[in-house]
């Protein structure tokens, strides 16, 4: 299998990142270079669209000291912030299993929890969304039985997961003073969408 490394695309330009195959961005600025979060999310996703299972699997044993789980920590710039790139690595990995086209997903946590649910109601219309949320903001320590419950929630209701890049930047900041992370995704959850005006 080739090595998602070596792929000659670059998978952030197929996942809508901004900048064209020149390089450039749309409006003929030059491109700004990718975060580590991001370098990390189109590795996996090329695990993803070359079916290698293997590194998938192994990605997926999070006890396991497996090649897959080291190589995603080492896009980490930061030794404290490895734990966070290796937890995403597995969740990345909990919610493809099976799947042949990646996600690299969208909004924190927060919102992908406002989109599970089923068709009697999402997010916080759903009581299993918000007890879910409840466990996750509740924690002092990275919560990560419950962050693999609420990405395979969102596996099992077909939605899409939470931006990949987004939250390793957010379990990197989990114990920041302030909790800037809960709260950020408690209020993703409950903000209300109103629909737009209309001009005139």
């Amino acid at each position: 299998m080739p090595d998602p490394q070596q792929l000659p695309f670059d998978l952030f330009e197929l996942l809508d990142t901004g900048p064209d195959a020149s390089g450039e961005a749309p409006d003929g600025e030059p491109a700004t270079e990718r975060t580590p979060q991001q370098r990390l999310t189109s590795w996996l996703c090329g695990l993803v669209w070359s079916h290698d299972y293997g590194r998938l699997a192994d990605l997926r044993r999070p006890e396991a000291l497996s090649e897959p789980r080291l190589r995603a920590a080492s896009f980490s710039p930061e030794e404290t912030h490895r734990p966070a790139f290796e937890r995403v690595a597995f969740l990345f990995a909990r919610y493809h299993a099976g799947k042949s086209v990646p996600q690299a997903g969208y909004g924190s946590m927060g919102d992908a929890l406002r989109r599970i649910g089923s068709p009697a109601g999402r997010g916080q219309n759903d009581p299993g969304a918000k007890r879910l949320l409840d466990r996750l903001v509740a924690s002092r320590e990275v919560p990560v039985r419950h962050l693999q419950h609420a990405v395979e929630r969102a596996r099992a209701c077909e939605v899409a997961p939470p931006s990949w890049a987004r939250l390793v930047e957010d379990l990197s900041a989990w114990k920041t003073p302030g909790r800037k992370t809960p709260y950020s995704w408690a209020r993703a959850f409950y903000t209300p969408e109103f629909p737009a005006k209309k001009n005139g």
